[in-house]
């Protein structure tokens, strides 16, 4: 209810009335009056005048599941919120819910998280308070082979989101390191359980580095923030809300053709390998060569130093560039 009423009063600039509210909602006046209260008290600025009822004045920067489910305008995706005010992984949170039969579209976010995960098993954590993190909960009804294509998808969706918000240069790293000014500001983790052929759930985990004044020294030459490169501070929750409508717009289309054909070439704007000298760490032996971009199934294709060309799927198999990170 409380999403409701924020929505009901984002949405009436010129205020309504806490009897309007309630007709709207199908509840009482003082249920309504008792979740105003409650936002005051959580830092919403609420101006009550004679005759205007309530506007909505300003808002702080919180990424509760009321904050998100009253802005976002899509049909599923971010439509259900999961706060944490911290966990140890989102996407975690996110698997627990499967289990316990949640929807389509459930998004997990925390203020903090501390034991978050990356590809291959690296650790990922969010500062608290000054950070994305979330988890995208999915029931797909497609094969398992299609899954890590939706990296991609969610890669391109915060590209172009960051880079409508900051106007800077954003790049992707293949297949799922988000760039700015070369550098790592965000990282998607995909996982899926599935059995005998069949998809249970995915959850495509994203962590954003927004309001860090700083990084761990380990970390600090190829990672940072976007309040480092901008020298601004930005609203967890827009980027949040943004995130979920671009990528439920290309899951959608997604969904008709089950390949990438109608984002090759959107992703391989943003792609910093695209005519760069790479190296290929495979299990199976490493290599270098000229990466060309992705193909329809989110593969990178590279032509070797030998002339000839190789498909590099995401998993196991990691691309660096020659001298370092990208």
């Amino acid at each position: 209810m409380k999403a409701d009423v924020l929505r009901l009063l984002r949405e009436n600039a010129k205020g309504m009335t806490a009897e309007q509210i309630a007709t709207v909602l199908g509840v009482s006046v003082a249920a309504v009056k008792t979740v105003i209260r409650q936002l005051v008290a959580e830092g919403y600025d609420i101006d009550k005048e004679d005759g205007a009822g309530y506007r909505l004045i300003s808002y702080p920067e919180v990424i509760t599941a009321a904050e998100i489910m009253s802005r976002v305008r899509t049909q599923w995706a971010g439509k259900k919120v999961y706060y944490r005010n911290e966990t140890e992984s989102t996407n975690e949170d996110a698997r627990e819910l499967a289990e316990e039969g949640m929807e389509h579209g459930a998004l997990v976010v925390a203020k903090h998280q501390t034991g978050g995960k990356g590809r291959r098993g690296r650790s990922w954590e969010c500062e608290n308070g000054n950070s994305v993190a979330m988890s995208l909960l999915l029931h797909p009804e497609f094969s398992p082979e299609k899954a890590p294509m939706l990296t991609l998808l969610m890669a391109l969706s915060v590209a172009e989101v960051l880079e409508k918000l900051t106007e800077a240069d954003i790049k992707i790293k293949w297949p799922n390191d988000i760039l700015i000014n070369r550098k790592k500001v965000c990282g998607i983790l995909t996982e899926m359980r599935a059995e005998e052929g069949t998809i249970d759930h995915v959850v495509v985990g994203v962590g954003i580095n927004v309001n860090q004044n700083g990084m761990p020294e380990e970390i600090a030459g190829f990672a940072t923030s976007l309040l480092m490169e901008m020298g601004q501070r930005y609203g967890r929750a827009d980027i949040m809300v943004a995130i979920m409508e671009y990528f439920e717009g290309y899951y959608d289309d997604f969904l008709e053709h089950l390949d990438l054909s109608a984002v090759v070439d959107a992703y391989d704007s943003y792609l910093i390998n695209r005519g760069a000298q790479v190296k290929v760490l495979d299990p199976q032996g490493e290599y270098t060569g000229t990466a060309q971009g992705i193909n329809d199934y989110g593969e990178l294709i590279v032509q070797k130093d030998d002339g000839t060309f190789a498909r590099v799927s995401s998993g196991e198999v990691s691309v660096r560039g020659i001298y370092g990170y990208v």
